[in-house]
């Protein structure tokens, strides 16, 4: 097993994937290491749809057919985080070559979302909606122990919230059960070492940043 330190600090998100076929043996172990995240009274919240071959292709082509169409309707970020996704959207693409005046390779980079970007498996994050804040964590921590057990087995993965801005394609598609709120897709998959993107390692704020130790 790697080294626990190494895993997390070498999980990182995964925007160009092969079309190298996932083995069914590898997810099915991951899902299973996942099963052991902590939930709030052990009612493991978590429901997950996993499309693959026939059908994420056809979910692939709905989604891409709707996104030219209208945007994802997926909540704005509050004023005072904007900065964040500026930030970031800053490295990535500058990682991947394109302009910030560049609007036509930057709009053909927002529609590889929908194209799992590249990846052959995307799994579909679910929780039932009469679940309230701690059961969210919980599933927070399912996701995050699956990427780790997927990336100790050398796959790549990035989560796609903008996925679930698409709720209608993604219930028409996957047969969602109206009682199911969609929380994010994940794409699954080996990530193209060519790819510059892919070697990307977003930093990461101070601890201090977000910790208050209330000494006495």
């Amino acid at each position: 097993m790697a080294d626990f330190d190494q895993l997390v600090k070498a999980r990182h998100s995964t925007r160009k994937f092969l079309s190298t076929p996932v083995p069914r043996t590898l997810l099915n172990e991951s899902l299973a290491l996942a099963q052991f995240a902590p939930s709030n009274s052990n009612i493991q919240p978590w429901h997950v749809l996993i499309a693959d071959g026939v059908r994420r292709d056809r979910l692939k082509e709905a989604l891409i057919t709707e996104a030219k169409r209208a945007a994802p309707n997926i909540p704005q970020l509050p004023e005072e985080f904007k900065h964040f996704r500026q930030e970031l959207g800053a490295e990535v693409y500058g990682a991947m070559g394109i302009a910030r005046e560049d609007k036509a390779s930057r709009a053909a980079a927002v529609l590889r979302n929908y194209e799992f970007f590249g990846a052959p498996v995307v799994a579909i994050i679910c929780i039932h909606q009469d679940l309230g804040r701690a059961d969210d964590m919980s599933v927070g921590m399912y996701v995050q122990t699956l990427l780790l057990a997927l990336t100790e087995r050398g796959l790549g993965t990035i989560c796609e919230v903008s996925l679930a801005g698409y709720s209608d394609i993604l219930r028409t598609e996957l047969n969602i059960q109206p009682e199911l709120a969609i929380i994010c897709g994940i794409a699954i998959g080996y990530a193209d070492p060519d790819f510059p993107g892919n070697h990307l390692h977003v930093g990461r704020a101070p601890v201090e940043h977000n910790v208050v130790y209330l000494d006495s």
